[in-house]
């Protein structure tokens, strides 16, 4: 008997008394593993999550969370061989463990940079401006996320065991969530080892990752208010999360991805020896033989114009004519297997429900040729290319979830829409065309049916990471059919996790709740100027009020002409005058925030390493010759940097005139030393 995969739970790994179900080779038959989970304290594993791995989580900031998930890809990739050995025996070729594999790890890269890039070095975060809730200034609000005290769990598909669970655990540490990762059982053997390289590096905190390999049973039992479900897979069974009490009464959030029948469409301005149209064909080919076809991504519906409909089905044979089918270990194999018998047998029910309005175009129902490997014990399935009756409905309603695609014919753009939207939502379209028209129709009429478009012409195809590609930075999911969840989309995923939640308070207890200093809120004046303090001496509130400086009309006029910048509003005294906004000749506004730079700048070296910008800059009243302008400056915000020996602070610039009406407000963005330099 082969080895029977272990659980990580409560600490520890957890090995079922039973001898488990076998796992087969996706390829030979062979036996890989077993699986069971009879036994599992799953009650144990929630409370170890929320009580030891939780704490743990939200104890960090998110730049700490962000280097956990940068260390552990790194780790994971010192392993890659050892995981594309291992993902062989899914059925994969090495192009397919590219795609699961080295596509996990990149995400959990890209989660790492976006944390330290666009979250704040703090265990809040700021959800827009501050609204000012009274006259006076002294009742402001403000909208905050925070992390939850609950268990991300996540239930996935067996098609991508690594980057399946890769791409939800990434926004979930960051968010400070602990996780529970439940992989589909026939490649579960995939997952259990990375988990086990991820566990023994020590690099996250106890409890923040736990692994149940078998059934989940009564898993959502144990769920409660703060937890959270994300669910990859079918239809019915996400029908049945969707029913349980914990989710309808319990507050349990469930996010899915389901079925989905993309489409890809040929624009109706595409001719045969288009550019797009070879590569409409190249991405129909790639996303029918990638993992065999076996992705939620993957072109289901191939929507054409009637006229070139013949064109494009020769030209889908003549390439799928090239496609080997066999034992991934083969390097001359261009697709491998299908992840089980069992999965083959279910892709080819879809095959003959599909057959009652279409008939099979390209390939061979029987099988066809290997270039390699046993076609009985294998889960073998050579590309198959259907095409559709005019107003066909299986195409519609039936994702055969393997390499085949059903090729459908419009007269219009309004009907090739009204096709998409007949699989009643989907997780991505794509569209080749050229034609800026024919791309904005399109779009416009997919958005609604679809989580992405991708419009594929000439001059992306180089950089285009094709239909079928989930990135990190963009959403994946989709509305109706799809599960009408989200994932990915960069931070927007870290969001999803956290609560939101509106603050009320003066804008002192506002500043000591976000750490950012709020408008209205006490200014901490010193003799000491904050330019010759370092990070560390830096409090949010630290204030300078600099001396004034009175415009004149050569100063004006100087700018004007040095710059370039001969606006009538400050060179011509008559049309200046005849300008409502102004009545006369008025300061250019870099002029006003020049000189401002110049009033409350220490020049002197010091901790202040750079100025790299200025945000939220707006100009309120003009300035004109004879007016007096002075600055306050405070801090805002201090962010360190956990990887440099300085961080960023962001001041708060206030310029007033004589009278102490407002001129500009700008945000001031500094690196500063975390200590002094040595004299």
């Amino acid at each position: 008997m082969s080895t029977l995969l272990e659980s990580y739970a409560a600490g520890r790994w957890f090995r079922a008394a039973d001898e488990g179900d076998p796992l087969l080779d996706a390829a030979t038959g062979e036996e890989v593993a077993r699986i069971s989970s009879r036994g599992l304290d799953l009650g144990a594993m929630v409370r170890h999550a929320k009580e030891t791995g939780g704490p743990a989580l939200r104890a960090l900031t998110f730049h700490q969370r962000a280097s956990l998930l940068k260390a552990v890809a790194k780790h994971l990739g010192a392993s890659r061989d050892e995981f594309g050995a291992l993902s062989t025996r899914t059925g994969a070729t090495v192009r397919d463990t590219a795609v699961d594999v080295d596509g996990g790890i990149g995400t959990l890269f890209s989660f790492a940079s976006k944390g330290v890039r666009e979250l704040p070095n703090d265990t809040i975060v700021l959800d827009g401006g501050l609204e000012r809730l009274g006259k006076e200034g002294t009742f402001v609000g403000q909208h905050i996320y925070t992390s939850r005290p609950g268990v991300a769990v996540q239930i996935n598909a067996f098609n991508f065991p690594v980057w399946g669970m890769l791409e939800k655990l990434a926004p979930a540490l960051l968010a400070g969530l602990p996780t529970i990762v439940k992989p589909g059982s026939q490649t579960a053997y995939l997952t259990e080892l990375v988990v086990r390289r991820i566990i023994e590096s020590g690099i996250l905190p106890e409890g923040a990752l736990q692994l149940i390999c078998g059934s989940a049973g009564s898993l959502l039992d144990e769920l409660t208010v703060q937890d959270s479900v994300a669910f990859t897979g079918s239809a019915h069974t996400a029908g049945i999360l969707r029913r349980h009490p914990n989710v309808i009464d319990g507050g349990v959030r469930l996010g899915v991805e389901a079925d989905s029948l993309n489409c890809s469409i040929l624009g109706p301005d595409v001719r045969v020896d288009d550019p797009e149209f070879d590569l409409f064909v190249k991405g129909v080919i790639a996303e029918m033989t990638v993992k065999a076809g076996q992705k939620c991504t993957a072109i289901r519906r191939v929507i054409v114009p009637s006229s070139i409909a013949g064109a494009v089905v020769d030209a889908l044979a003549a390439k799928l004519a090239r496609i080997t089918v066999g034992d991934p270990r083969n390097p001359d194999v261009r697709m491998g297997a299908l992840a089980s018998l069992g999965q083959r047998d279910e892709v080819r029910k879809a095959i003959e429900a599909l057959r009652a309005s279409s008939e099979v175009v390209v390939g061979d129902l029987d099988g066809g040729a290997l270039l390699d490997g046993d076609s009985e014990r294998g889960a073998f399935l050579t590309p198959l290319v259907l095409r559709a009756t005019p107003g066909a409905v299986e195409p519609h309603n039936v994702e055969p979830f393997g390499p085949v695609s059903t090729v459908l014919t419009y007269d219009g753009l309004d009907e090739a829409v009204a096709l998409a939207a007949r699989g009643k939502g989907s997780l991505v379209a794509s569209v080749a065309t050229h034609d800026p028209d024919v791309a904005r129709t399109v779009v416009l009429g997919l958005a609604p049916w679809h989580g992405r478009v991708l419009l594929l012409d000439r001059d992306d195809a180089k950089e285009s990471t094709g239909h079928g590609s989930p990135l990190p930075m963009l959403v994946h999911g989709g509305p109706g059919r799809a599960g009408g969840g989200e994932e990915l989309g960069g931070i927007r995923a870290v969001l999803h996790h956290l609560q939101r939640t509106a603050i009320q308070a003066s804008p002192d207890l506002m500043t000591a709740v976000t750490g950012q200093w709020t408008t209205g809120a006490a200014r901490l004046e010193e003799a000491v100027h904050p330019f010759r303090k370092s990070l560390a001496e830096l409090r949010v509130g630290d204030t300078i009020r600099s001396a004034t400086r009175t415009v004149s009309l050569a100063d004006i006029e100087h700018f004007a002409e040095f710059t370039g910048d001969t606006f009538y509003a400050h060179t011509d005294p008559e049309a200046a005058a005849r300008n409502p906004l102004f009545g006369g000749i008025v300061a250019h506004g870099y002029l006003v925030v020049s000189l401002a730079a110049g009033l409350f700048v220490d020049p002197a070296p010091g901790p202040v390493l750079a100025n790299y910008g200025v945000d939220e800059l707006r100009f309120l009243t003009p300035v004109k010759a004879g007016d007096t302008i002075g600055v306050t400056l405070t801090v805002k915000q201090i962010k360190p940097r956990n990887s440099a020996d300085y961080g960023e602070v962001r001041w708060d610039a206030l310029v007033t005139n004589q009278d102490g009406s407002p001129v500009a407000t700008y945000d001031v963005l500094t690196l500063v030393a975390k200590t002094l330099p040595a004299a």
